[in-house]
């Protein structure tokens, strides 16, 4: 061909085009898609777990407060790496590295984008969440020939793909934490009766060679789904409205102003967060100590430390605020929902819907699949893996699949469809200005990619790693 595009490629290219006019059309804002999600987990609440209008109503409202803490959480650690990255030197280094690709080559923008999403995934999801959103406007400017869909795209694939597999897997996590829920339950027979190392799940040969191959999948989709035409790009003006801001210097003229410019208080702020971390870490070990929690006190004292002086810190997370906008409203009403699968018979009902048809062979396959449909209604992995693990692990037990394979078929079903769940792409699309409709169809055909690869993996993956 003329331009040199095979032609899989192009076709595969106006197939993600052709999708994505499609789902901005027809695909509303994310919180509108979560009320949809509300309605439909009450009335299948009320069709399958015989719960009447008015006690799915009550669930839902007994479970809106119950994320308040992992809303907070999540919005200190968007809003503290907001104010990392519009520091100086965070700044410069992420324009120099959004500088590297070939500017007449687009696909190069999106290959580096989206090996920095899931590189960083790998090791934390939330830091890769923020810091892909935060990234996106840097490789945008600097590749102004990029479509911005496929690049938001690229930097939403490390929550879709392999983070559930990464140091930072909910799942595994919780098995492998002393004085769990599910070892602990507080009443009745415990869930496990032992803990699992990560060394047996997330750095199982199995785990390991998953991950590798998604990583390769999910990077190989994204790059041949850039439009070989008319990309959707954005102007300078677009571009410069959701870039970071560099704090201005202020002069000192009075006592006030050489208080908020001394950088002592910075100083003081980031021992007083680093020091309690850091003796837990020293006297309680790293595993014990490395929560959420450490990560935005890491996140914190990068921030004071960046910024160097109080009124640039003040600044820095004024701005950043909006880019927690989108968490701070739909968090209670995800929470709802949480509360009518807890607090009703929902979540049993699902699983035993899906266990009932189950075997030893197939029985991966089936978690995979339920954990992600089970994903669009709770996308908060760790709450929804204490749902769900006190009756799909004994239903393993009983089939002969062990808690390791049905922990690991659950994170994988868990990552793959958030590529379709808008809740985790809010900080990326509050940080564009873009909807969720514009590109569900880039991610819908990294989904098929990404459940086709992970289809084949449960076929493989033995019932008793």
């Amino acid at each position: 061909m003329a331009d040199g595009t095979s032609p899989i490629v192009k076709v595969v290219g106006n197939l993600g085009e052709r999708l994505s006019t499609f789902t901005q059309r027809w695909i509303p804002d994310s919180w509108v898609v979560c009320m949809i999600l509300t309605v439909l987990a009450i009335l299948l609440a009320m069709a399958g777990a015989d719960a009447t209008l008015n006690e799915a109503v009550l669930a839902w409202g007994g479970g809106m407060w119950q994320l308040l803490e992992l809303a907070m959480q999540f919005s200190i650690a968007m809003i503290a790496a907001h104010a990392c990255v519009s520091s100086r030197p965070v700044f410069n280094m992420l324009d120099r590295l959004a500088n590297l690709p070939d500017k007449q080559r687009p696909t190069q923008a999106v290959f580096m984008l989206a090996v920095f999403s899931m590189g960083i995934s790998y090791l934390n999801w939330a830091l890769s969440l923020v810091a892909s959103a935060l990234f996106v406007p840097f490789v945008a400017r600097r590749n102004p020939r990029a479509d911005i869909r496929v690049l938001i795209a690229a930097a939403y694939l490390g929550v879709g793909t392999i983070w559930h597999g990464g140091l930072s897997g909910s799942a595994p996590l919780i098995l492998a934490t002393p004085g769990n829920p599910l070892m602990e339950p507080g009443s009745g027979a415990p869930v496990i009766d032992r803990l699992i190392p990560v060394t047996e799940s997330l750095f199982n040969a199995f785990n390991l060679t998953y991950v590798s191959v998604l990583f390769v999948v999910a990077l190989l989709t994204v790059v041949v789904l850039h439009p070989r035409e008319n990309p959707q790009t954005m102007t300078d003006e677009q571009i410069d409205r959701i870039m970071p801001k560099l704090p201005d210097a202020d002069e000192q003229t009075t006592p006030a102003k050489r208080l908020e410019g001394f950088p002592g208080w910075v100083l003081l702020a980031a021992i007083l967060i680093g020091y309690p971390l850091g003796h837990s870490i020293v006297t309680r070990g790293f595993g014990a100590s490395w929560t959420i929690n450490a990560y935005n006190a890491v996140f914190l004292v990068s921030a004071l430390l960046l910024q160097g002086r109080p009124a640039n810190l003040v600044r820095a997370f004024a701005n950043g605020a909006r880019t927690a906008s989108g968490v701070i409203l739909q968090f209670p009403f995800y929470a709802g929902i949480f509360g009518v699968i807890n607090n009703t018979d929902l979540g049993a009902w699902l699983g035993n819907l899906f266990v009932r048809y189950a075997t030893t062979e197939t029985y991966p396959m089936v978690v995979y699949f339920y954990s992600g449909f089970m994903n669009l209604f709770v996308p908060s992995a760790g709450s929804k893996w204490l749902i769900e693990a006190p009756y799909l692990l004994p239903a393993a037990a009983e089939l002969g699949v062990s808690a390791t394979t049905t922990v690991l078929a659950y994170a994988y079903g868990d990552s793959t469809t958030n590529l379709i769940q808008p809740f985790w792409a809010i900080p990326i699309l509050t940080v564009t200005g873009l909807r969720f409709g514009d590109v569900l169809g880039y991610t819908g055909i990294i989904l098929v990619a990404c459940t086709i690869t992970s289809v084949i993996a449960m076929l493989l993956i033995p019932a008793a790693l």
